[in-house]
């Protein structure tokens, strides 16, 4: 993972800091905020899984990181009264890796699997006949005297995350019998999530604390959390410990986190766009040289907010800065016209 984007606050990939913020998970579906639709859906499946008495269908969750993924797994695990195993994607190595894990899964138990969507070729062939007759093939031996057996497995459920699902294959995608996306948050979810955590630590937090902190999170509970814990540092140091809407104002202004929840990274990627290509067109891979990233960063990481909020585009031709980022960053538009004027 990129070491730079490991340093930015607003970075919606895992830190090592969100672990001690794993208590604030909800375990019960009531009390996930968020994701109306993906939580009606999922009351539905469980609830006629339990009615038939049958193992749960195998669920796919697909979309940005730190919008709950693992946590409803893990949730889903509790409703349905099973036991889950946690892994993902680049931790199984050969066949043999799922091959243990499979085994030792008990009837109705829920597979967990994170970035699925990087599972090698070979392990995923094998995964095929265990999502599909709960069986394993397994050759024993080389050469002409090698010989096929087959292990029934039992019924259980895998449940995959993704935040790549173009990278799915459709044999593996079409096994999957709820496919649900996650969308980023709404600022009160997010008012909701924060105050809630702010309960939970003991953190004296006003309405318009959270609003503040809520509406720079870039959509994202897993950034929201991260956001409260630096603002009640500056509270605790710099105010009387209290998170009032102008206490949370100073804290994220000098973290040079703006009113929309970008930072200098974003406000560098959008000013190289205007100031070096005119505000664009310009293609992914000359745009992340320029930025000294990833190609697959970029689009990964820093894209999806800066197009949720309309400040970039894709066209054919590349991307493209709008007149919405131009308006944010106080930097006046030049029509194309006026450009071609200057030569």
């Amino acid at each position: 993972m990129d070491n730079n984007n490991q340093d930015r606050i607003v970075t919606i990939e895992r830190k090592e800091e969100d672990a001690a913020f794993s208590g604030l998970r909800p375990v019960e579906l009531k009390n996930f905020i968020g994701q109306a639709k993906v939580k009606e859906n999922l009351t539905i499946l469980m609830d006629a899984a339990k009615q038939r008495g049958e193992h749960l269908e195998h669920i796919l969750f697909y979309g940005p990181p730190g919008l709950g993924k693992t946590t409803l797994a893990n949730i889903v695990a509790h409703e349905m009264g099973v036991s889950i195993k946690i892994t993902s994607g680049p931790a199984i190595e050969r066949p043999g890796d799922l091959a243990a894990i499979l085994t030792n899964l008990q009837a109705n138990d829920i597979l967990f699997i994170d970035e699925i969507h990087r599972l090698n070729h070979i392990v995923e062939e094998v995964l095929y006949p265990a999502m599909e007759d709960f069986g394993l093939d397994i050759v024993i031996g080389k050469g002409p005297s090698a010989r096929s057996i087959r292990i029934d497995l039992p019924k259980f459920a895998l449940i995959g995350a993704t935040t790549r699902a173009g990278l799915l294959t459709s044999p593996l995608r079409d096994r999957f019998g709820m496919i649900s996306r996650l969308e980023f948050y709404q600022t009160d979810e997010l008012e909701t999530i924060i105050k809630n955590a702010g309960n939970i630590l003991g953190i004296a937090l006003e309405f318009g604390g959270a609003h503040e902190i809520a509406k720079r999170s870039r959509g994202t509970p897993r950034i929201a959390t991260r956001l409260l814990k630096r603002v009640r540092d500056y509270a605790q140091v710099k105010a009387d410990g209290v998170i009032t809407q102008m206490v949370a104002q100073l804290a994220l202004n000098n973290l040079e986190i703006d009113e929309l929840g970008l930072d200098k990274v974003d406000r560098k990627i959008l000013n190289i766009i205007i100031k070096n290509f005119d505000g664009g067109p310009v293609g992914v891979e000359t745009l992340a040289m320029s930025v000294s990233e990833e190609p697959d960063t970029v689009e990964d990481v820093y894209e999806p907010y800066l197009m949720q909020i309309g400040f970039i585009e894709r066209t054919p031709r590349g991307r493209q800065v709008t007149a919405r980022a131009y308006e944010h960053l106080k930097i006046p538009v030049r029509k194309k016209a006026d450009q071609a004027a200057l030569f």
